[in-house]
């Protein structure tokens, strides 16, 4: 193995295509990580659904049809069409894995099957845990374990924790930003707020609607909305002149809203692991009003963010009017520090080799 080079096959989840405008936070991680390792020398190759961004090259994984709005709990018929579907797409192609001779497998798949399989296979991986504990990947994981453990990382000291009791040794690598792409606009401010997200329940896009209303402060969202019921009960019926709804939008809008934005709202009903779009929004310079639930209180200083008790409208929206006088400058200073793209990817660089290097050590 050449240190300096590695040969990486990154596994993801095959929901949706790692293609702008991006789903979620996921795939716009699995984009970046996978462009910028390539940047940097290393052979990678992605195994992601096949509507994805052609510049990628990704080996085409069958797609499944719906998509799990509870990331939690997990809800669905395990007998399902789409869960089988998902669960022999991944055996399959992990079953092939090795006649590719990668150095590391770089799993973010949210998905059972390669933590199970990991221990079955010659190639050493890694898994990031994206998520909170669920139940397919806790027994996952613990039967990993009974069979000499695993390699894990995670985005967040607060997500390290939710998993403590089954990875004690879980690294933990920030998530990082393209910090040339996510910028100030140098738009003039408007007095709005911006909200933008997956338009789920779990990520509280109707509470952010009732802070703005409560506030008397207009709420620009957009997002798109997978799940449909969700949309039409909850977030339809509260749209109206001083809520718009703009739709599913590609980085460089939603950095143009963010630039001229007062205020981003971020409302995690969940334990949020990261908070990507706070991140984002102080890289453009745009303050954070947000639920104080995971990581957020991680990512939010006194000059840059106000926090809000979770789930709480009320107390938000007082949030929404404390942090939209914050200094803007402060906000991209802080977001500048912490969390570039660069320094992510060479985090994850040094791990990726050293668990390699592991593998030569074992296998000769």
């Amino acid at each position: 193995m050449n240190p300096s080079r590695l040969k990486i096959g990154i596994l993801t989840h095959i929901q949706h295509p790692i293609r702008e405008p991006f789903a979620g936070g996921l795939e716009a991680f699995t984009h970046d990580i996978t462009q910028h390792l390539k940047h940097r020398g290393h052979d990678v190759t992605l195994f992601a659904h096949p509507d994805s961004a052609p510049r990628l090259n990704a080996v085409p994984m069958a797609p499944v049809g719906s998509y799990r709005g509870d990331a939690v709990k997990h809800e669905h018929d395990t007998l399902s069409s789409d869960f089988i579907a998902e669960h022999y797409a991944y055996m399959d192609c992990l079953q092939g894995i090795d006649a590719y001779e990668f150095d590391i497998i770089f799993n973010n798949a949210l998905h059972y099957v390669p933590v199970t399989m990991s221990g079955m296979i010659a190639t050493p991986m890694l898994t990031v845990l994206h998520t909170p504990p669920f139940f397919e990947m806790i027994n996952a994981i613990s039967a990993q374990h009974r069979r000499g453990g695993g390699n894990y990382c995670t985005v967040s000291r607060s997500n390290a924790a939710d998993w403590e009791e089954l990875t004690p040794n879980c690294h933990v690598i920030p998530n990082g930003i393209d910090l040339e792409q996510w910028r100030p606009t140098h738009r003039p401010i408007g007095n709005h707020a911006f909200w933008y997200g997956r338009l789920v329940a779990d990520k509280g896009a109707h509470l952010a609607i009732d802070a703005a209303q409560l506030a008397g402060i207009p709420l620009r969202i957009a997002g798109q909305a997978i799940d449909r019921a969700y949309f039409d009960e909850e977030i339809a019926p509260r749209l109206s002149g001083n809520v718009v709804y703009l739709g599913h939008l590609s980085r460089a809008e939603l950095v143009e809203e963010l630039g001229c934005a007062s205020v981003c709202l971020v409302t995690p009903c969940w334990n949020e692991p990261f908070g990507l779009v706070a991140a984002e929004a102080l890289a453009c310079g745009t303050p954070v009003a947000a639920f104080s639930r995971g990581a957020i209180p991680e990512l939010l200083t006194a000059e840059t963010g106000v926090l809000a008790s979770a789930n709480d409208a009320a107390s938000l929206a007082t949030a929404l009017l404390s942090a939209r006088t914050l200094d803007r400058a402060a906000c991209r200073r802080h977001a500048s520090s912490h969390w570039g793209i660069d320094l992510m990817v060479a985090r994850y660089e040094v791990l990726l080799a050293n668990l390699a290097r592991l593998k030569v050590r074992d296998y000769g």
